[in-house]
């Protein structure tokens, strides 16, 4: 090909996506962006109560003979029970998880999909003054170990048998998981949307606990399970309210541009209030600002995909809910 001919096409090619960025349409919700695998947790990251800390943290699962008749249970309870007891769970702040039992060997299993180190490092960055971009600790993954603990689960929550697998399935389901916990890395813990009414536009879904299990419940239906409850299933959901986003940009294009200096400093300072280890002090006056910032000024900056979003925030602002997601 002549290079007239080459450099006629790449001009039409790029006149074509100056066309396609100007009059081509947003599509919502953002997808969650998955990666080739898992990095290393940075070591400023810790933990307040370790992760999986008896069973396996890449969420690796036992093998079983494909003839095993395999129970499948669906369970819940209130996020840091171990701590607050039912106080949360009257909130309907649920943590959920997914439990077997094996016939063949007559032990049970549990797996969940939660934080690395704890939820607020997920929902909020760290300020560090050696990095000038906001430091996030906000990887997720699945955690298997074996056993029930059928009082954590049933006693404030939900133990429920909701179905049966065969062995067979259940080796199949396990190649899904670890390919699922490796390209899925970070935990999100927001759902944003337009409006509560049910025609709502989401603009972002989040991938928490919940989100998980939805996905494993969905792949073993695809796998021929059958999954029933006598009982409402119901999943927690944290939502922000807000018009139509608009993208900004990542940590290289806002924190090291020295043009975007203005914004740099707008997003530092919105996140200030929800620094952790505050006095009581400190976070009574925090609570403050974020109500002047999320409530009277209407803004909100999202971290979704290592990329930042502004949210021009709209009434109600944020909600918990607690609604049903029929089973697949």
């Amino acid at each position: 090909m002549r290079p007239t001919v080459v450099l006629t096409c790449s001009i039409l090619l790029y006149f074509l996506e100056i066309f396609r960025g100007v009059h081509g349409k947003q599509e919502w919700p953002i997808p969650y962006r998955r990666f080739d695998r898992r990095p290393a947790a940075d070591s400023y990251c810790e933990a307040m109560f370790p992760f999986c800390p008896t069973g396996d943290r890449d969420g690796r699962t036992p093998h079983m003979n494909n003839w095993d008749v395999i129970s499948v249970f669906r369970l819940q309870a209130p996020v840091w029970e171990f701590k607050y007891g039912s106080l949360l769970g009257k909130m309907h702040i649920m943590h959920d998880a997914i439990g077997f039992s094996s016939a063949e060997r007559g032990r049970n299993y549990t797996m969940e999909w939660y934080e690395l180190f704890q939820l607020g490092n997920c929902t909020f960055p760290h300020l560090r003054r050696e990095t000038t971009a906001p430091f996030w600790c906000n990887q997720g993954a699945a955690c298997f170990f074996e056993g029930i603990d059928d009082i954590h689960w049933s006693e404030n929550g939900t133990l429920e048998k909701v179905g049966e697998i065969s062995g067979g399935q259940f080796n199949e389901m396990a190649l899904w998981v670890q390919d699922d916990n490796q390209t899925g890395i970070y935990y999100e813990t927001w759902t944003v949307r337009s409006d509560p009414g049910p025609n709502a536009t989401v603009w972002f879904d989040s991938y928490d606990c919940s989100q998980f299990v939805h996905r494993t419940y969905r792949y073993l239906t695809q796998q021929g399970a059958k999954l029933s409850s006598r009982s409402q299933t119901n999943y927690t959901k944290l939502y922000l309210y807000s018009g139509e986003p608009t993208y900004l940009g990542d940590d290289d294009s806002i924190f090291r541009d020295p043009s975007a200096k203005s914004l740099a400093e707008d997003i530092r300072k919105f996140y200030h209030p929800f620094r952790p280890h505050q006095s009581y002090m400190d976070f009574v006056l925090s609570l403050a600002e974020a109500y002047q910032k999320v409530v009277e000024e209407k803004s909100f900056y999202l971290y979704y995909n290592f990329e930042y979003w502004y949210l021009p925030m709209k009434s109600p602002y944020v909600q918990i809910t607690y609604e049903e997601v029929p089973l697949p």
